[in-house]
């Protein structure tokens, strides 16, 4: 099969807060990581300093950028490489009505004759009922978009994505749901036959971790959601198979040299995929 086009999706914590010329150097750093994956396109979480827009502008001419834009403090900002034909459109209704939730950023493709509509999506952190509700709202919400999208051209290439910040929730009485159940029924909830889309493997199951000091353990929190009919390379890498290669701190076995990767880059790995013309 050929590549159609090729995606990464990388939660930055917290990308250009820090002004200072070390933060300046973090900045440079991520960039050229994500240069090295030579994505299609991109999305970015938790963009909130100016100067990432020039970095990108210098380091990575050849895309076209766009960015969220509200109240709320982190972004998304999505890079589309300009020869592919593409149409960026805010969704607010993805912010479960919350002012201060990020909206989604959905990036719809034009590619051989047919649509990929991508939703990037940077949901509600928190394992408190409440973080857990909106999440559990905003992940519904953008699954059921593909119903409105069905309507406008049959079963659509659809391909949701992101930081879904999938850890569960924490509640007295025996009433706590794991992580792991969590995500399992977000991809049941995907596979719905009147959505027909799945949770596609990836090649490490963690893509979140604070360090080997941290008392909080690794977690599985980005995602891709796509649909069942689309086809997807697979990697086979020493960490695993799967069809989301993870890059990033995964790549080491040793804890110092994730740490370092982690404090150098970010607490999240980068997704990376592509989509193969069947």
């Amino acid at each position: 099969m050929s590549k159609l086009f090729s995606v990464a999706s990388w939660n930055i914590e917290h990308f250009g807060k820090d002004e200072s010329d070390a933060g300046q150097a973090r900045v440079k750093r991520v960039i050229q990581f994500l240069k090295a994956q030579d994505p299609d396109v991109f999305g970015l979480y938790e963009v909130e300093g100016k100067e990432v827009f020039r970095a990108l502008f210098e380091d990575m001419p050849g895309y076209t950028f766009h960015i969220t834009e509200g109240p709320q403090v982190q972004e998304i900002l999505v890079g589309v490489k300009s020869h592919l034909t593409a149409f960026f459109t805010q969704k607010i209704e993805f912010k479960s009505g919350v002012t201060l939730l990020r909206p989604g950023s959905l990036l719809t493709l034009f590619i051989d004759g047919e649509y990929f509509p991508l939703l990037f999506l940077h949901t509600k952190s928190g394992n408190d009922a409440r973080g857990f509700g909106l999440r559990d709202d905003m992940l519904h919400r953008s699954i059921r978009f593909k119903s409105v999208l069905n309507r406008a051209g049959g079963d659509v290439n659809y391909i949701i994505l992101g930081d879904m910040n999938t850890m569960g929730m924490k509640y007295p009485s025996g009433k706590s749901i794991e992580a792991e159940t969590e995500i399992r029924r977000l991809d049941r909830r995907a596979r719905h036959w009147a959505y027909r889309m799945r949770l596609l493997p990836k090649t490490y199951p963690d893509t979140f971790s604070n360090g080997s000091a941290s008392s909080t353990p690794p977690g599985d929190l980005d995602h891709v959601v796509a649909a069942e009919h689309m086809q997807f390379k697979e990697f086979d890498t020493p960490r695993g198979k799967g069809e989301v290669d993870v890059r990033g701190w995964a790549d080491f076995t040793d804890p110092a040299e994730q740490d370092q990767w982690i404090r150098d880059f970010s607490d999240h790995c980068l997704l990376y995929f592509e989509v193969e013309k069947p």
